[in-house]
């Protein structure tokens, strides 16, 4: 009877030791996505920049997994839909990207009309495909999104709903999101007015630069409230109210996406003479991001959370020109040098001939809507406190990883093969993703392929040509060795044209 008594105490104390530590949310980590829109990765005095610092992005980055060769989309909203979904944007029919601008009017009674538009032609992924947020609700987190909401360019409640967000408040409309003083915002399945802010347009600034435009840009009449400080005081809510239970965050931040606006010039940059006035504000945009960086992270220390909270920085597509102003850089772009347009193929935009102060790009070709580099090459950093070592790592991964990753780390079985390739082994062990793993990204110029051996195979629609770069030896995309190499040219060619057929005889993305 004795011994008996034993085992059934034995047997009580292990199941109560286990319901202890399988209850404790506390050994899930909590994600927190930092997401920047046009951060080009030469913004980042971590990787160049050299006109001010970013010191809170630079210090994460420094203490994480930092990926030398990560790829966003070409334009804003097929990144987002590809990040969300795990699948690559020349996919045909796995989203359908509304345009822009459906809620722009200033009778706001028509918006629950632009919504049913939406709704109407939606697309979505079958049930069993999950999204992004609906991994982690599959392994029992709170989701939420701050900021850019959605996964295009205009995204109505229901569809937020239905991609797994338990929370979020910002902006559904991309076109919206330029005007950093919104008249209103929608958290949750409320449109809420946003106190002081008075113009339709949310204070959207014009451009180029020009003195009219400067005096517009800083008339603050009905422009009280800045849509980046409601969108971090939002986020302080969210870690308060979820630090007791595991939770995935992402802030789609809008900064420091165009046209300039700013409430204030930077302290550090405000000295700068080799800066302009609108060069000065810009700078300021990405000097807020910092700084917001930095209120995230010490929000994580107070509420002790860091050791057990995974934060990922990144953006999502390469760098953009919102700064533009004659004698400086101005569109049409074209080559200081040769006084050519630049059509990126025979003259291949960069920062150098282009007259970009900042190197947005970081020297490589191109920038946003292109396949160059310039155009899809992103920041891409992944901490984790005393769970992964820092280092820099120069596998080729891209966006649409994040998904199947996020699953492995999670233990949720994807029931629909994505085209994204869980990196967890490479975050936590430092292992080698497999060199026939391929990337696809598609722009207005036409899709890229590029391998994790380091080639890349572009197509430019307007040339209906192909080019083939060695990007371990080539970065900079100078020299096409296409004819040096044809039998890994027609290799690349023909899963690009698989993978990418309605891209390359119609220039469209889907």
């Amino acid at each position: 009877m004795h011994k008996y008594f034993i085992r059934l105490c034995t047997i009580c104390l292990f199941i109560a030791i286990s319901q202890v530590i399988f209850a404790n949310p506390k050994k899930k980590p909590n994600v927190i996505y930092i997401y920047a829109s046009d951060l080009g990765k030469g913004l980042l005095s971590v990787y160049g920049q050299q006109h001010f610092t970013t010191p809170n992005i630079d210090a994460l980055v420094g203490n994480s997994v930092s990926f030398s060769n990560a790829y966003g989309g070409s334009l804003t909203g097929f990144a987002r839909a590809s990040l969300f979904t795990g699948y690559h944007d020349c996919n045909k029919n796995k989203w359908r990207i509304a345009n822009g601008g459906g809620y722009t009017r200033e009778d706001t009674t028509y918006i629950t009309n632009s919504e049913s538009v939406v709704n109407e032609i939606a697309v979505y992924l079958p049930e069993h495909d999950l999204y992004l947020p609906q991994v982690f609700q599959q392994a029992g987190y709170l989701t939420g999104q701050v900021g850019m909401l959605g996964i295009g360019n205009l995204s109505s409640r229901q569809q937020m709903k239905r991609y797994g967000w338990d929370y979020y408040y910002g902006f559904l409309d991309l076109v919206r999101s330029k005007g950093y003083y919104p008249p209103f915002l929608f958290e949750n399945d409320q449109m809420v007015l946003i106190d002081g802010n008075t113009r339709t347009d949310g204070g959207i600034s014009r451009i180029p630069e020009t003195e009219l435009a400067f005096q517009q840009r800083w008339n603050m009449d009905g422009k009280k409230t800045y849509a980046p400080e409601l969108f971090i005081n939002k986020i302080i809510e969210f870690m308060r109210a979820s630090k007791d239970s595991p939770f995935f965050l992402q802030y789609s931040s809008p900064l420091p996406h165009g046209p300039v606006s700013i409430p204030a010039i930077h302290p550090e940059v405000a000295g700068n003479n080799a800066l302009t006035q609108v060069e000065k504000e810009y700078a300021s945009m990405v000097k807020l991001l910092d700084d917001q960086v930095g209120i995230i992270m010490e929000e994580l220390r107070s509420l002790k959370l860091e050791d057990n909270t995974i934060i990922i920085f990144s953006s999502d597509n390469g760098h953009d020109i919102h700064y533009l102003q004659e004698e400086r850089i101005s569109i049409p772009f074209f080559n200081k040098e040769t006084n050519e347009m630049f059509d990126n193929y025979f003259n291949k935009y960069y920062s150098m001939t282009a007259g970009d102060v900042f190197n947005g790009n970081a020297g490589l070709a191109g920038i946003k809507n292109s396949n160059l580099e310039g155009g899809i090459r992103i920041p891409f950093a992944v901490y984790w406190k005393g769970k992964i070592k820092k280092s820099v790592c120069n596998e080729f991964i891209s966006g649409y990883d994040f998904l199947p990753t996020m699953a492995d780390l999670l233990g949720v079985k994807l029931q629909t093969k994505k085209d994204g390739v869980s990196f967890l082994p490479t975050l936590m062990k430092g292992k080698k993703i497999s060199k026939n793993r391929y990337i696809i990204v598609g722009s207005e110029e036409g899709p890229a392929i590029i391998t994790n051996e380091g080639w890349k195979l572009r197509y430019h629609n307007f040339q209906n040509k192909y080019e083939l770069y060695n990007l371990k030896k080539d970065s900079e995309e100078k020299y096409n060795v296409a004819l040096r190499f044809p039998d890994t040219t027609e290799k690349l060619k023909k899963i690009l044209l698989t993978e990418c057929k309605d891209n390359i005889e119609n220039g469209e993305l889907h």
